[in-house]
């Protein structure tokens, strides 16, 4: 089964409905809902995405959808060894030094689904827009 980190952009696509994305990211987390893929998020994703939407929504809500969220992802670990990775890293984006060194620490995690692919061009992973992950999942 592949284990799938899903990045920021691609749960704020789902949330705030931002077409012609979210049918993609609806997709995956669907994928995630069915057991198909393991959907994983990290701490710092999970913060953003609240930060983000209690813009827009109140509290009570934004926990909601949240709380949903996490019946179908697991969250990676973060660590200090992750941290300094990140730190060490070539990455331009520390953020996603962090997404990816979460991933890479965590056995089993192969893939990263992002819109924002130019900023893992420095990762050891598979990085794939939600289109492409999709296009790649249905051909197997």
């Amino acid at each position: 089964m592949n284990k799938v980190l899903i990045d920021t952009d691609i749960l704020l696509d789902f949330f705030y409905d931002r077409k012609p994305f979210s049918e993609s990211a609806e997709s995956i987390l669907v994928l995630c809902e069915e057991a198909k893929i393991q959907g994983y998020t990290t701490s710092v994703i999970f913060s953003n995405c609240y930060y983000l939407l209690r813009k827009t929504a109140g509290h009570k809500k934004v926990v909601r959808q949240l709380r949903k969220l996490l019946q179908i992802l697991d969250v990676l670990i973060t660590d200090k060894k992750t941290l300094m990775e990140a730190l060490d890293s070539e990455f331009n984006d520390f953020e996603d030094a962090i997404q990816n060194f979460s991933a890479l620490s965590n056995d089993g995690v192969n893939i990263i689904v992002t819109r924002n692919t130019k900023d893992y061009k420095k990762s050891d992973l598979a990085v794939f827009t939600p289109d492409e992950f999709l296009a790649v999942y249905h051909s197997v």
